[in-house]
């Protein structure tokens, strides 16, 4: 899962970064409200965490543009301002949540998996064929096996699962599963890919993690013969 942090304020740019790493997600960090609003209108994120005092363009203002432009990525605005007004304008100008500052980063991450969970954006569990992942709880398994992945791999594998049926670019792996300092380096998907297919299809008849030819990866049920013929 992809986020964008929209926080001008070093230390609690700094604590968020971190703490969502290291639960599995990539974060891509900005920090003044132009530079926001481009990358929430060019990059398909998950979810957006956005502060309302920012430099050049305030996170009100932000929000209300991204709206306009259909721009429907769920977003969680951080805001020192705690009145009811306020939190009520946030809302009504297309927020999903609202945390006050200062806030407990177990509280922030457990409100992002809550809007994440949504029936239209996350299931607690993916399947295909004996594949299956648990992601409120991490786990995933092969034919009731657990397999252990690391967290790169699970987010790679998370995604592709995600895209379950529908080939995806190296690119659009690279925008997805790591940050954008990795932009351009498409060649460490290949290593990604291989570094699962090695615990995830080897020792099974049934393949999984497929070549899209010219294009890039597809995790399916449809044997690689059959996918190459369509």
């Amino acid at each position: 899962m992809r986020i964008l942090l929209v926080e001008d304020e070093l230390a609690i740019s700094r604590v968020l970064m971190n703490g969502l790493k290291a639960e599995h997600f990539a974060v891509d960090l900005v920090q003044d409200g132009e530079e926001a609003l481009l990358f929430m209108s060019e990059v398909n994120y998950d979810l957006v965490i956005l502060d309302l005092g920012l430099p050049k363009l305030d996170g009100l203002t932000v929000l209300k543009r991204a709206r306009k432009r259909q721009i429907r990525i769920p977003v969680m605005i951080l805001s020192a301002q705690d009145s009811i007004e306020s939190r009520v304008i946030g809302l009504e100008a297309g927020a999903d949540d609202y945390v006050l500052k200062p806030f407990a980063f177990e509280e922030v991450v457990a409100r992002v998996r809550a809007l994440l969970r949504r029936p239209t954006i996350l299931q607690d569990k993916l399947t295909v064929a004996d594949l299956e992942i648990d992601r409120a709880k991490h786990i995933v398994k092969r034919g009731g096996k657990v397999i252990t992945l690391t967290q790169r791999e699970y987010a790679l594998l998370e995604y592709l699962m995600r895209n379950a049926g529908h080939p995806v670019s190296r690119t659009m792996v690279v925008e997805h599963v790591w940050n954008l300092g990795f932009e351009g380096l498409t060649n460490i998907v290949d290593v990604y890919i291989n570094y699962l297919r090695a615990k995830i299809d080897s020792g099974f008849e049934n393949k999984l993690i497929h070549t899209a030819r010219g294009f890039g990866y597809m995790l399916t049920d449809i044997g690689q013969e059959v996918l190459e013929a369509c």
